[in-house]
């Protein structure tokens, strides 16, 4: 007993340090010793939260082995603030700028670590305000997205069509995410439901560019009930773009994805991509031939895995 007291004012003190220092596993492993819990109570404590992250994947944070960076796991790690009674941001922070101390090769060219980590957070707040649990009740069975690239090389609108299957009753919308390209406006943008939807309430953020959109139903589905939907979404408030990148929480249908160039704006290459994390080298490259015809080039993944997928190209 004597030495109780003694031993939680060491832990608390190497908390402390850790969460000014970092890095992240370092204080993600403090915050967990300080608060004596086992990794079982923390994984209950964050199902409690809506978040369901294994026990091996917490254990795999601690060590270092592994980061979280799914939208799913940081929204875990968001939780694990609240669960571990540390400061605001503390835990999101450190992993922030670990990550942005990998190597730029290791990088998405567009956004780093950082804004993908901010993006989340700010994503978790937009949806939260429009009501929307992270599950919305809906599977992807196959998704195809067509992007036009400008006269000005801007991702100048993207459009989206969907086939889902509902895995609960009741489920009678779908929440649309669109991240700009750096600089671009939020406000300047514009929603269009083209099939079987209708535009409900929208909210944005300007600082990082999201845009989330609710799209109603007109019809409430029940579990195993498909659907199909399309929607789109006018940009052209960024500069010029250079790659699209879609990001997948865990493995489902099939993707496909299309960017039609403007005939004033051709660029001198282009190459599909894949990438197990934020934090991974890219892997999968492939140069892709342009249609004389129609100025574009596509990729078609029959079945996706947990990670991204996109297109980038070369301007002269």
């Amino acid at each position: 007993m004597p030495h109780a007291p003694q031993h939680a004012d060491v832990a608390t003190a190497e908390l402390d340090s850790a969460l000014r220092g970092g890095p992240f596993h370092v204080a993600l492993r403090a915050a967990i010793a300080a608060r004596g819990l086992p990794l079982q109570r923390v994984q209950h404590h964050l199902s409690r939260h809506g978040v369901k992250v294994g026990v091996t994947s917490l254990s795999y944070w601690q060590q270092g082995a592994r980061r979280p960076q799914r939208p799913e796991s940081l929204r875990a790690v968001r939780a694990l603030e609240e669960i571990l009674e540390l400061p605001e941001e503390s835990l999101i922070r450190l992993l922030a700028e670990t990550g942005d101390s990998v190597s730029g090769a290791q990088r998405s060219a567009a956004r780093s670590y950082r804004s993908l980590v901010e993006a989340s957070g700010v994503l978790d707040q937009l949806l939260a305000d429009l009501g929307c649990p992270p599950d919305g009740g809906l599977h992807t069975l196959a998704h195809h997205e067509r992007l036009r690239i400008g006269a000005r090389r801007e991702l100048a609108e993207r459009e989206s069509h969907h086939i889902v299957r509902a895995h609960r009753d009741g489920v009678d919308r779908f929440v649309a995410v669109h991240h700009g390209d750096r600089g671009a406006v939020p406000e300047r943008m514009a929603v269009h439901a083209l099939e079987n939807c209708r535009v409900g309430r929208v909210r944005r953020h300007g600082d990082t560019g999201v845009l989330a959109a609710e799209l109603l139903f007109d019809t409430r589905l029940r579990a195993g009930d498909t659907f199909l939907f399309r929607y789109g979404v006018e940009d052209g408030t960024a500069g010029v773009s250079r790659e699209y990148v879609r990001g997948f929480d865990a493995a489902g249908g099939q993707y496909a994805l299309q960017v039609c160039f403007d005939a004033a704006a051709l660029p001198v290459r282009c190459h599909r991509f894949a990438q197990h994390s934020v934090a991974a080298p890219r892997s999968g490259c492939q140069e892709l031939a342009m249609s004389g015809r129609h100025r574009s080039v596509h990729l078609v993944e029959p079945r996706v895995r947990a990670g991204f997928l996109g297109i980038g190209w070369d301007w002269e």
